[in-house]
C-alpha cells in the first residue's frame, strides 16, 4: 500500500512505502557495539536495491546513501529539513488523466529509490505527525514508526532495547538503594 497521495509506479516486495522507508532508515545498525551499514557491500547492496524494485546500480545506491544520511538526521533532529531540496532537484509530477487524476512522479531512474524514500517520510510526518522517531536507546541506531494508540513507543524493540534500558535502569536503582551516604 503506497501510502502517499501520488502513485509513484514503484513497485516489489517493500511496496509498502513506511516498511520500506524503516528498512533503509535501519539500514545501519549497532551489531555488538559496533556501527554497521547493510549497504556498504556493493554485492549485497545491489541485490538489496534490486529486491526493492531498482536497478541495482552504483549511482542508485549513492542517491539512496545521501537520501538515508539525511533522512536519519532530520528524524533526529540533527539536520533542517532543507537538507533535502538538492536530492529533491528535478523531480516533478505529472498527470495522467482517465476516469480520475493520478500523479506519476517523473525522475531519472536512479534516483527512483531514494525520492520514494523521501515521499515516505513526507507521508508519514503528514499523516501520523511525530510518530516516526529514533530509538529511545542512545547506544541504538534504529528507527521506529509507533502504531500506538497512545503514541508512547520508545524503542525500536520492546524485546531488545526496552529490555535493555528497562534493566540498566532497574540496576540503577537497585545499585544506589543499597550505599550509606557518602559511600
Amino acid at each position: 500500500m503506497t501510502r502517499s497521495p501520488v502513485s509513484t509506479g514503484f513497485s516489489g516486495p517493500l511496496a509498502a512505502d513506511d516498511d520500506f522507508l524503516l528498512a533503509v532508515l535501519n539500514s545501519t545498525p549497532v551489531i555488538d557495539g559496533v556501527p554497521t551499514d547493510d549497504l556498504a557491500d556493493i554485492g549485497a547492496a545491489r541485490a538489496w536495491l534490486i529486491d526493492a524494485g531498482g536497478l541495482g546500480t552504483e549511482a542508485e545506491l549513492a542517491h539512496l546513501h545521501r537520501a538515508r544520511t539525511a533522512l536519519q538526521g532530520i528524524v533526529r533532529g540533527e539536520l533542517p529539513v532543507s537538507a533535502l531540496e538538492p536530492l529533491l532537484r528535478g523531480v516533478s509530477f505529472a498527470p495522467e488523466v482517465a476516469d480520475e487524476v493520478t500523479w506519476t512522479i517523473k525522475v531519472k531512474p536512479d534516483r527512483e529509490l531514494a525520492v520514494r524514500t523521501i515521499l515516505a517520510w513526507d507521508a508519514i510526518v503528514k499523516e501520523s505527525p511525530g510518530r516516526l522517531r529514533a530509538c529511545a536507546n542512545d547506544e541504538c541506531q534504529l528507527f521506529l514508526i509507533d502504531r500506538s494508540t497512545a503514541n508512547r513507543a520508545r524503542w525500536c524493540s520492546m524485546a531488545v532495547c526496552g529490555n535493555r534500558m528497562k534493566a540498566r535502569r532497574h540496576y540503577q536503582r537497585t545499585r544506589g538503594a543499597g550505599r550509606e551516604p557518602g559511600e
